[in-house]
C-alpha cells in the first residue's frame, strides 16, 4: 500500500507558528512532528511506501524524515517549484504512483483506518473515495429566506438554525486513471476534480464516512487544541507506543 502526503503549502493560517517550520513539522506536545504521527500510523497500518509532495521549507521535512527507513518506510519526495494545488502534484507524476493509492493533506490527526479507506476503494470501483466528516454548524442569527415577484418578500424564516453538513477530511484514496486526463504541471485542486467528475455524471465520487477522531490543524487555535489534548490522544493515535 502506497500513501502520498501532501505537505507542500506555506501554513499562512498558523503563523506565526509556520514561519521557521513547514506545517507537518510542528511539535505536538512537545513529542512529535505532526507529520512523523502521520507516517507511524501508516506503517501501523502496513503501508510500506509514501512519498511526500513538498515546497515550502521541504528541505527540512526532507532532512526530518529522511529515506523514512527509521520508521519502517521507504519515502520518496516530489519538489514543487510551484504550488500545483492537492491533485496538482500527482497529475505530474502520475506514473510514480500504483494503481491505487492514499492521499493526504500533512497535517491532519485522526484515528481514522486508513488501510479500511483504501480496500474499500479499491472494492468500489469508484474513480476516488472522500473520508468525510459529520460536522454541526450553529448560526448565531435569524435566518430569513427571500422570495416572492420582485424578489424583497421574507417567505421563510429560522431563528438559529443548527445545520449538519458532511465535509471532506483531507484524506483520499485514489486511483490513478481517474487523473490521466489531466495536463501534468497545470494545477488541480480537489474541488475542481470533484466538479468535473459531478458533470461528467458517469463514475460519481464515493464517500467513506467516519465519526471517530479528527482534527485538522489549520489555525493557531487548532494547533493549541491539539497540544491541551495530546496526553489524552495519544493512546488513540499511537495506540503501539
Amino acid at each position: 500500500m502506497h500513501a502520498v502526503i501532501l505537505a507542500g503549502g506555506r501554513g499562512v493560517r498558523l503563523r506565526p507558528y509556520t514561519t521557521a517550520f513547514p506545517k507537518p513539522l510542528v511539535p505536538i506536545g512537545d513529542e512529535y512532528a505532526i507529520l512523523e504521527v502521520v507516517l507511524r500510523q501508516l506503517r501501523a497500518a502496513g503501508f510500506e511506501t509514501v512519498t511526500i509532495a513538498i515546497g515550502h521549507l521541504g528541505q527540512l521535512i526532507r532532512a526530518y524524515c529522511g529515506d523514512g527507513s527509521q520508521w519502517g518506510l521507504s519515502i520518496h519526495y516530489w519538489d514543487e517549484e510551484v504550488p500545483l494545488g492537492t491533485m496538482g502534484p500527482i497529475v505530474a507524476n502520475l506514473d510514480d504512483v500504483p494503481e491505487h493509492f492514499l492521499v493526504m493533506n500533512g497535517d491532519v490527526l485522526t484515528d481514522l483506518d486508513y488501510a479500511s479507506l483504501l480496500g474499500g476503494h479499491v472494492s468500489s470501483g469508484a474513480p476516488i473515495t472522500v473520508s468525510t466528516y459529520a460536522r454541526t454548524v450553529k448560526i448565531d442569527f435569524g435566518v430569513l429566506e427571500i422570495g416572492g415577484e420582485n424578489a424583497d418578500r421574507i417567505v421563510a424564516f429560522r431563528e438559529k438554525p443548527v445545520e449538519s453538513f458532511s465535509v471532506s477530511m483531507g484524506i483520499y484514496a485514489l486511483s490513478r486513471e481517474t487523473l490521466r486526463r489531466y495536463e501534468p504541471g497545470q494545477a488541480l485542486g480537489f474541488d475542481e476534480l470533484v466538479l468535473d467528475l459531478l458533470a461528467d455524471g458517469e463514475a460519481l465520487p464515493r464517500v467513506h464516512p467516519f465519526d471517530g477522531y479528527w482534527l485538522d490543524i489549520g489555525r493557531p487555535d487548532d494547533y493549541d487544541t491539539a497540544n491541551e489534548e495530546w496526553e489524552a490522544l495519544r493512546p488513540k493515535l499511537l495506540p503501539d507506543l
